[in-house]
């Protein structure tokens, strides 16, 4: 009888230990994502992709500057950003950076001329004419100064870290909208 009670007490808990035992596997190994992968996670990739996202929800081509601030950049991704809730905020951002320098960081942003942003004067903007005889505001923010102009009905704001703007001046900017043709 003791023996019976034994035996069943094992059975039981061996029963017991079997249903609790599960598996886990775990990757050994827990890599943080590569420069790429973070912004992949966020929507960017390939400019080209985009910008032919871009093109075909407009149906109409855009043109870039044919000219980069006198930065090093390492990689340049892309991203169509699409209001389907309103259709009013759609546009394509570009973004040069540098994965060893963070403060190289530029960025073109695209939207058409009918959901322009519109910039009052609050005392840190400058204007500047363009070659075609456009104006172009110059704001100078926090943590980005911008660019922003008109060309061929597209909005363009073109955008540096603020920490270069020792490097690239407003001028350089107004020489790089230029190059758009």
């Amino acid at each position: 009888m003791i023996r019976k009670f034994y035996f069943m007490i094992s059975m039981i808990s061996f029963i017991i230990l079997l249903l609790a035992n599960e598996m886990v596997y775990a990757n050994q190994v827990n890599t943080p994502p590569s420069f790429e992968e973070k912004f992949t996670e966020v929507g960017y990739k390939p400019v080209k992709d985009a910008v032919k996202e871009f093109e075909n929800h407009f149906k109409q081509d855009v043109k870039f500057p044919k000219i980069k601030p006198s930065l090093s950049f390492t990689h340049e991704f892309g991203r169509f950003y699409e209001d389907k809730e309103y259709d009013t905020n759609d546009f394509l951002s570009i973004h040069f950076v540098n994965e060893k320098s963070p403060e190289n960081n530029y960025k073109i942003d695209i939207r058409p001329l009918k959901n322009k942003l519109v910039f009052k004067n609050s005392g840190n903007q400058k204007v500047y004419t363009l070659k075609n005889g456009q104006e172009a505001i110059y704001l100078n923010d926090h943590i980005m100064n911008f660019l922003v102009f008109e060309k061929d009905n597209w909005q363009y704001m073109l955008g540096l870290d603020k920490k270069v703007s020792n490097k690239i001046t407003p001028e350089n900017l107004v020489q790089i909208a230029n190059s758009i043709e």
